[in-house]
């Protein structure tokens, strides 16, 4: 049998540990120099619409730097539960599995990266939590989507047949439904938990933290939307402001439903985006810019920092269970 020197292992766990930054940083590069927009006429088209001054650099600024403090924060009163985790911890294991996810599918791999974190004996409960995180954000999101959609119908004249959309909220209401049922019924088993026992652990979180989640989650849409109406401010489009909120929620509830490489969900909220805004008579570049802008912001601010996380990362030797 071949061993591994003790060298070795840590030679090709640095290696990984810059693998997975090069293709963070190479999906990046490939994603600005691909966009909707190319990147040259991007940064044109921004300065030449956009009225660019120090407070409203602050402002926007300041808006994904609250958006991320929320989440963080969320992260770690959720896994607080299983592990007590300080608010550094909770930045570095955030900021370190966006870095991972960007290249996965749906942010998949936000979930193992998460619990690599934590000692084996957590982990699957770790992958729960982070699952229930999203699916709250998800919830939100639907939420607000589905109040912007009926806002549209019933308030505006949006110049489109708003039938086309109607498919986007009750789909994703009729999965959620179906996998409810799928999940009581089934006896199929993740890493050897069921799914059944992954129902159980949900129903018996602590309800003051998921409440405090739920605030949370809310809290961070809230922001977000904010930055897209002041960053609509900023390009001064004239658009009433209700109309654009109930807008920017549509656009991120039929972009929530979209399956996509994360790194190309700039593309996906921009081209929606982009759409939904047009018929509304604004025209498609300032809203790519805007979508852009939120994403370099948003995403690949943060993740740049979450390769610093990943570069400090190394495996827990010991839990502390509350």
């Amino acid at each position: 049998m071949v061993t591994i020197s003790y060298k070795s292992k840590q030679f090709f766990f640095v290696l990984t540990k810059i693998g997975i930054i090069v293709c963070c940083l190479f999906f990046i590069y490939h994603r600005l120099t691909n966009n909707t927009l190319p990147f040259s006429y991007f940064i044109e088209s921004t300065i030449s619409h956009m009225d660019v001054s120090f407070f409203g650099i602050c402002v926007v600024v300041g808006l994904s730097v609250l958006n991320w403090f929320l989440e963080i924060v969320k992260w770690k009163i959720l896994v607080s539960g299983v592990k007590k985790t300080r608010f550094s911890s909770a930045l570095h294991q955030s900021l370190g599995a966006l870095t991972a996810s960007l290249f996965t599918p749906n942010r998949i791999g936000e979930y193992g990266a998460k619990a690599l974190y934590f000692t084996a004996d957590l982990r699957k409960r770790i992958v729960l939590i982070s699952i229930l995180g999203n699916l709250l954000q998800m919830g939100v999101t639907l939420c607000f989507g589905v109040l912007g959609f009926t806002l549209l119908f019933f308030n505006f004249n949006f110049k489109t047949n708003l039938a086309s959309f109607v498919w986007a909220p009750f789909l994703l209401f009729i999965i959620i439904l179906l996998s409810l049922f799928l999940l009581k019924k089934s006896n199929i088993s993740i890493k050897g938990v069921s799914l059944k026992t992954w129902v159980t652990h949900v129903t018996h979180f602590s309800k003051i933290r998921l409440r405090k989640a739920i605030v949370l989650s809310i809290a961070r849409y809230i922001t977000f939307t904010s930055q897209f109406l002041f960053l609509l401010l900023l390009f001064n489009l004239n658009i009433d402001y209700i109309y654009a909120l109930s807008l920017i929620a549509l656009t991120y509830l039929l972009a929530s439903v979209i399956p996509s490489i994360f790194i190309f969900d700039v593309v996906v909220k921009s081209s929606v985006a982009a759409y939904l805004f047009s018929l509304a008579g604004i025209s498609e570049t300032p809203i790519v810019c805007i979508t852009t802008i939120m994403w370099l912001l948003n995403f690949v601010l943060p993740s740049l920092f979450g390769s610093y996380c990943i570069m400090q990362f190394t495996f827990p030797k010991k839990s502390q269970l509350i």
